[in-house]
């Protein structure tokens, strides 16, 4: 376990000094090719903007401390984590310069040096990511896993780490006084619990660096012996939250006063800097959005009224944030019909005339609902909106639809664009929505909403299959 420890500190220490490294070449090169940022290639301000680089890079540092193991973070953090490093150490080297020197072009540098800083710095993290994932391929840098229960969440756990081979985990198997039901092939059976006791007591296994552990409340005093065997052998004790049936419990630490507390739901949205950039970022993207319709608008206009006689655009009442109605708009796609506000569309609905069909497989009847996103009642990436009809059907046939609602619906989701977009014929598809759905608002990052949009638009260039 020391190994593996000492391993993680000696690969933290080097992608620390890769980082000093990058910041330093790329400051070089724009001091190069822009003269008249610091006059002198070898000036004694050079000198100085150079010391400057490093410590404004050390402050960053030091708020945002650099993750190379990869075990319990994933990609999408590591962007989030890069992204504020490079921010910090901007602002606080363009401070620091400001009161060093009279140069006036920091707005210029503070763009050209953040953004090249930060794309050198994460293709690092990428090189880093997959040297590290060849190196616990071979066996190396890894952590020894032992599972105590029969609980589900922990089959859930064993799947995690098995699927992804960046965390390093080799997982012996699991010591329980029931057999797992679906036990995975690969997930060994090491005995019951009296089993565990008498090698925890006569014989412990001192190659273990971790124990997850999923017993019943009811098992105090066994969760306390295991916890203590832990802390006394250098083990490092997790525990799982049981499932109740297929219900998934997912509880997450919040300070109540002085008092920790546990909830089942704890969205990132909900802080308020986070709340912010997703607002700033949509009310801006928005406006531009609009702009650049008003000239496409009276096209699309004459489009529809010529193919089918109604109104241009479609407005709905669709269940929105903490499950209000609002209205929802979009260009008309369908002749006007009787049930439009509770059928789906299908691949081959009469009630589509063509120019509507192609603006459903590209995404261009959506783009009134930037209107939506400036309103407030929609924000650009989130859960899709659903009628009312259908929000009534499927909050009682789905334990958790309603949660989709903690998080202002969007244009476009994360359920859309991994594989669940469209008609739901079968009730297991809304079901894999909506868990796509609450796994967005638990996940929220910035980054992750900039790749939905990235998806979004291939799915125009390459309409998706479930457009329709």
């Amino acid at each position: 376990m020391r190994q593996n420890l000492s391993g993680n500190d000696l690969a933290r220490k080097l992608v620390i000094i890769s980082d000093f490294v990058i910041i330093n070449i790329i400051l070089l090169c724009y001091i190069l090719l822009t003269p008249d940022f610091v006059p002198g290639y070898f000036h004694s301000a050079t000198k100085i903007t150079i010391l400057t680089a490093n410590f404004a890079m050390a402050i960053g540092q030091y708020f945002f401390q650099t993750k190379i193991h990869y075990r319990k973070i994933s990609f999408e953090e590591i962007s989030t984590r890069v992204a504020k490093l490079v921010l910090t150490h901007v602002a606080s080297m363009v401070i620091l310069l400001s009161f060093l020197s009279d140069t006036p072009t920091y707005f210029q540098f503070a763009i050209i040096y953040g953004i090249s800083t930060y794309i050198t710095i994460m293709l690092a993290r990428f090189f880093e990511r997959k040297l590290l994932r060849h190196f616990r391929q071979l066996g190396r840098n890894t952590r020894s896993v032992i599972m105590i229960g029969n609980d589900p969440a922990l089959v859930n756990m064993y799947n995690t780490m098995i699927g992804d081979p960046t965390t390093g985990y080799r997982v012996k198997g699991y010591y329980s006084n029931k057999i797992i039901t679906n036990n995975p092939q690969n997930l060994n059976y090491l005995g019951d619990m009296k089993a565990l006791y008498h090698n925890m007591e006569n014989n412990p296994d001192t190659s273990i660096d971790d124990v997850f552990c999923s017993l019943s409340h009811d098992h105090n005093d066994e969760i306390a012996q295991i916890m203590k065997f832990c802390d006394a052998h250098l083990i490092r004790f997790y525990y799982i939250p049981r499932m109740f049936g297929n219900y998934r419990l997912r509880l997450k630490p919040e300070m109540m006063g002085e008092t920790l507390t546990y909830t089942n739901h704890l969205e990132p949205l909900s802080c308020t800097t986070n709340k912010l950039i997703k607002r700033l970022f949509d009310v801006t993207t928005s406006i531009f959005c609009c702009i650049c319709l008003i000239p496409i608008i009276p096209i699309i206009a004459l489009i529809i009224k010529i193919q089918s006689p109604g109104p241009i655009f479609f407005k709905q009442e669709r269940t929105g944030f903490e499950g209000k109605t609002f209205n929802c708009y979009k260009f008309r796609s369908m002749h006007v019909n009787k049930d439009a506000d509770t059928a789906q569309a299908t691949k081959n609905d009469p009630r589509k005339f063509a120019f509507g069909n192609f603006m459903r497989k590209t995404n261009v009847d959506e783009l009134p609902q930037f209107w939506n996103v400036l309103k407030g009642d929609m924000s650009i990436v989130g859960p899709r909106p659903h009628m009312l009809h259908h929000t009534q059907i499927y909050s009682e046939l789905i334990d958790k639809y309603m949660v989709r609602h903690f998080c202002k619906p969007g244009i476009t989701g994360w359920a859309q664009v991994t594989g669940f977009r469209g008609e739901t014929k079968e009730l297991w598809q809304m079901e894999e929505r909506v868990e796509r759905d609450i796994w967005y608002i638990e996940h929220w990052t910035f980054m992750l909403d900039i790749k939905i949009i990235y998806k979004t638009i291939k799915s125009v260039i390459i309409p998706d299959k479930c457009a329709y």
